[in-house]
């Protein structure tokens, strides 16, 4: 053994004691013939003081650097009163070193880890390994096995099974892009790794294993933002003899104790609920931050009978809408603020930002102020000003386009508001979002998608469901947290009847079924329980709970924004021989097509 006890273990209770450490010189200071180096693993810091009584390790100490490794043999006693580092759980003692060794040397760090110098994250991902030893990383990662330790008890505690599903599938349709694994052994043929284990999980309901869970990696070849990777890790459940009801409340449960034994911190008991359109109504969003005090408020019908068509067109379309949003206090916004923020809405499809801002309600027109107080009737004016509750110093911002625009402009503008202008409530607000639409309709390809996944049960018949599709709700719950999803599930379809029927109005006719889901609709047949599940994305979740800024944080060896891995140089290309045995040959890149084909013109 190269040690007795961790560094970070150490306290008072060990004053007097013997003991041996091993680590990396987090910091080396030599201060008048003294050396005191802070010495590292992964369960903290600890001072070790080295002085010329002992020539020998003194000598060594002399050389040590940064990141060093080296072990320690020494004497536990308490630090001279008034040299204390409440920073740090060790801080109330140090080691007195009698022997040091010197296990391996190291080069300087391309960034300082004892530091809060900012690396990029390029740099910081080319060298990951190095990353990984800064003491917040390392406590990230340890909250995240701590997370997932708890979350594994719960389900275990409540009869989960943990199954393993397989990585090489089959590949299918809807969602994002499978990632393709060429078989060496199929010649011309390609498994897919798995978005989800969404279909083996249903199939181990059908082989009567009642409740499954499992964390588990899941695949998507997918444009990425903060919150997403090429591979990442998600909690997945499954549970027969289940309604939505007891399976939303089984998860609540399973939430409320994973906050209070990580965070200490006590969730609601229950997590409200809203339906899809309501939340859609009130946030413009079907995952909204509850910590933000702003609504969108409807004005439809107030502006039908206008005569300003920016506002009376949408306001008489059926899939238009019209609606404001209050920002109290938001009169001291200036001209140049309020066109950043029309810049920023034209992102969402916006093409422009109306607004008012209110100066004195009592004088009613003439207390507010806006180039499009012209078009409007003193009516309209009164109605806005009654239904959105505008005080004296607040400003009002409108949307009015396709119910999908003005629904992803303004509520995209209320969390930005909510950020900048510091009105984002301090703690956590978990909320479920349900009664989503079955089905949404895509104007590009002029047929009906699924909002969630094809395998999703609707809440009504087989009839009522072929009749009008788009009025159809599904049986869908999503679990949101602090305006991020972290979970969602669904009771599943259980006959081979609705399965079809769904598949159907999606487009996908019955010999593509059965080409894609035969085993699916034959196993349907032999007595499938009602049942329904959940994946919640732990990357998530994890980032949340530490406060880390994007999931990457939360991840030991995380791809960058375009999916590359920048400390193993992958993806990268293989040798020819590779190639032949899978049979591959490769195509040129257009590029490369366009510069042949511009140098053979010349």
């Amino acid at each position: 053994m190269l040690r007795t006890h961790r560094c970070g273990e150490l306290s008072e209770a060990n004053i007097g004691e013997e003991v041996e450490l091993s680590g990396w010189v987090h910091r080396r200071r030599d201060h008048g013939g003294v050396i005191f180096i802070d010495l590292r693993d992964r369960e903290g810091i600890v001072q070790v003081v080295v002085d010329p009584d002992t020539p020998d390790a003194f000598a060594l100490a002399d050389k040590v650097r940064s990141e060093y490794v080296i072990r320690v043999r020494g004497k536990v006693r308490r630090r001279p009163q008034g040299t204390e580092n409440p920073g740090i759980p060790t801080g109330k003692i140090e080691v007195l070193a009698r022997e040091l060794e010197i296990l391996n040397r190291a080069e300087t760090p391309p960034f300082p880890l004892d530091s809060e110098v900012p690396v990029s994250e390029e740099v910081r991902l080319r060298y990951r390994y190095l990353d990984l030893r800064r003491p917040e990383m390392q406590e990230k990662l340890r909250q995240r096995h701590r997370i997932t330790q708890v979350l594994r008890r719960f389900l275990d505690a409540h009869g989960f099974l943990e199954i393993e599903t397989p990585f090489l599938t089959k590949a299918t349709p809807e969602g994002a892009r499978d990632y393709l694994v060429p078989s060496r052994t199929h010649p011309h043929a390609f498994f897919a790794l798995p978005q989800s284990p969404q279909l083996y999980k249903q199939l181990l309901m059908i082989s009567g294993f009642d409740r499954y869970y499992q964390i588990v990696r899941c695949f998507r070849d997918e444009d990425l933002r903060a919150d997403r990777q090429p591979e990442f890790t998600q909690l997945d459940i499954e549970t027969s003899f289940m309604d939505e009801h007891d399976i939303m409340a089984l998860m609540e449960e399973m939430m409320r104790d994973l906050f209070q034994q990580v965070l200490k911190v006590e969730l609601p008991n229950p997590f409200p609920r809203l339906s899809y359109a309501e939340a859609m109504r009130r946030f413009g969003s079907d995952k909204p931050d509850l910590r933000i005090p702003l609504e969108l408020v409807d004005l439809g019908d107030v502006m039908a009978d206008v005569e300003f068509k920016v506002f009376a067109g949408p306001a008489n379309d059926p899939n238009g809408r019209v609606a404001a949003l209050r920002l109290p206090g938001g009169g001291d916004l200036s001209r140049k603020e309020i066109d950043d923020l029309t810049k920023f809405v034209s992102q969402y499809g916006a093409k422009g930002m109306a607004y008012v801002k209110v100066n004195d309600v009592a004088k009613g027109r003439d207390g507010l102020q806006s180039p499009i107080l012209k078009f409007l009737p003193d009516t309209v004016i009164d109605a806005i000003v009654q239904r959105t509750g505008a005080q004296d110093g607040d400003i009002i911002f409108f949307g009015a386009d396709k119910a999908r625009v003005v629904n992803e402009a303004l509520g995209a503008l209320r969390v930005k508001l909510g950020q900048d202008r510091g009105l984002v409530e301090e703690g956590w607000r978990p909320l479920w979002v349900v009664e989503f639409p079955m089905f949404e309709w895509d104007e590009e390809e002029k047929r009906w998608v699924a909002l969630h996944h094809p395998f999703t049960a609707p809440a009504c018949s087989i009839e009522e469901l072929k009749a009008d599709p788009g009025k159809a709700v599904s049986r869908a719950y999503d679990m949101v947290l602090n305006g991020v999803e972290v979970g969602g599930g669904s009771i599943r379809i259980h006959t081979p009847e609705m399965q079809q029927a769904v598949f159907e109005l999606l487009g996908i006719g019955e010999e593509e079924a059965r080409e894609k889901f035969g085993f699916l609709l034959d196993a349907l047949k032999y007595g499938c329980p009602p049942h329904g599940g959940i994946a919640f994305g732990l990357d998530r979740l994890v980032m949340l709970m530490t406060g880390s800024r994007t999931i990457r944080d939360v991840m030991a060896f995380p791809k960058t924004q375009t999916a590359a891995c920048p400390m193993v140089d992958a993806p990268a290309r293989v040798n020819e021989q590779q190639l032949r045995e899978l049979f591959l040959q490769l195509r040129k890149l257009p590029q490369q097509r366009a510069r042949e084909k511009a140098e053979n013109a010349s």
